[in-house]
């Protein structure tokens, strides 16, 4: 089992093929830096697997951004979506809608992305699945690694250990963004941080007029 990103870099660099790998993602600029770190270890499929996005229109713009920042840097890199269920992520999440950013909601909303990552990547015979959520600094790699390896022994997947933070990773991915004009959202994603972000802004705006 790999526990930590130095362990994990001297996995890949030494391994002597390429595995397939499903790469979980919930939008192109967190898949940027975690790509560009992957793509040449790995056979790598994208699994779009968001129910906790909200607006539906909200979902289907982070998913063509994605299928458009994929065609840009490979041609060996596919994008599978999954179907939009937004009542998973409402059941998944039931009782804990009011809890803020980094606690059990979030704790239980990485779970159900990666449960249904590692059913798909069992269905379609991955050798690996992980995903790209550790990069946000706003993420706690910690629990993403944890229901990872727990997902793993259920599953019998293997499990690619993920820390994508590290080596200035979520500042590449602001300096990728820019450089291939992706759309780079101000909330995680969830109806929870939307309405999180918009009380921000008008925290900001009744200081700015008091």
């Amino acid at each position: 089992m790999i526990n930590s990103y130095n362990d994990f870099k001297i996995f890949i660099e030494n391994l002597d093929y390429k595995p397939k790998l499903l790469l979980h993602a919930c939008c192109a600029p967190c898949s940027s830096h975690t790509l560009m770190v992957l793509k040449d270890y790995f056979k790598i499929s994208i699994f779009y697997s968001n129910d906790n996005i909200y607006p539906k229109s909200e979902y289907d713009k982070r998913l063509e951004e994605i299928e458009i920042f994929v065609k840009k840097i490979s041609d060996d890199i596919d994008v599978i979506h999954d179907e939009y269920k937004e009542d998973d992520y409402n059941n998944a999440v039931k009782g804990l809608e009011n809890l803020g950013e980094r606690t059990k909601r979030c704790y239980e909303c990485y779970k159900l992305r990666l449960e249904k990552t590692a059913i798909k990547a069992k269905e379609l015979n991955y050798d690996y699945f992980s995903t790209t959520l550790s990069i946000s600094p706003y993420k706690v790699e910690k629990w993403i690694n944890e229901i990872g390896y727990m997902l793993e022994e259920k599953y019998d997947i293997k499990y690619l250990f993920s820390d994508f933070k590290k080596e200035a990773g979520y500042s590449h991915s602001i300096e990728l963004s820019k450089e291939y004009g992706l759309y780079r959202q101000d909330y995680c994603g969830c109806k929870y941080s939307l309405k999180e972000r918009d009380e921000r802004i008008e925290r900001t705006k009744e200081k700015i007029n008091s």
